[in-house]
């Protein structure tokens, strides 16, 4: 089942780092942003994360919870998550359930080749198990500041 705005996010459950258990009903009540990035210690995904985790306080104060998930292993996200101090948990989807469920693989042409990537892509998803918003395909540069934007507004309407 994909995921579909303004509908309940499908059955899922995953484990972040920390020993953290992310499921589509551990967080109910809570706003969730899971936001979906290729690799750790990248670039582009190193950017991303540093820019989470400098406005994670802002996602806090607004009642947000912020996961970040890619196919790296658990391993791997804890060097990451330790090397950038990142205040947030990272969610290893080694199977690609999940990058699948929100429909984030993609064909890429690396170096001229085809390979399956990770479209880098953010859900927003509401107290009430709903996704609310969602940016796919997105460039890293205003994107967090967008999504915190959003955020803000939805426990404005709350």
């Amino acid at each position: 089942m994909a995921v579909v705005v303004n509908k309940p996010i499908p059955e899922f459950d995953s484990l972040a780092t920390g020993g953290v258990k992310v499921s589509h009903q551990s967080h109910l009540g809570q706003t969730l942003v899971l936001y979906f990035y290729p690799k750790d210690n990248t670039p582009g995904c190193t950017t991303e994360a540093m820019q989470f985790r400098d406005k994670y306080k802002d996602f806090a104060k607004a009642g947000a919870l912020v996961f970040g998930v890619s196919r790296d292993n658990m391993k791997s996200h804890d060097d990451f998550k330790t090397k950038l101090e990142l205040p947030f948990e990272l969610i290893a989807d080694t199977e690609e359930k999940m990058c699948h469920m929100f429909g984030v693989v993609k064909n890429k042409i690396m170096y001229g080749k085809k390979v399956k990537g990770i479209e880098r892509s953010t859900f927003l998803i509401g107290p009430d198990g709903f996704l609310k918003q969602e940016w796919r395909g997105l460039k890293v540069p205003g994107h967090v500041e967008e999504v915190l934007k959003a955020v803000k507004a939805l426990k404005k309407a709350a």
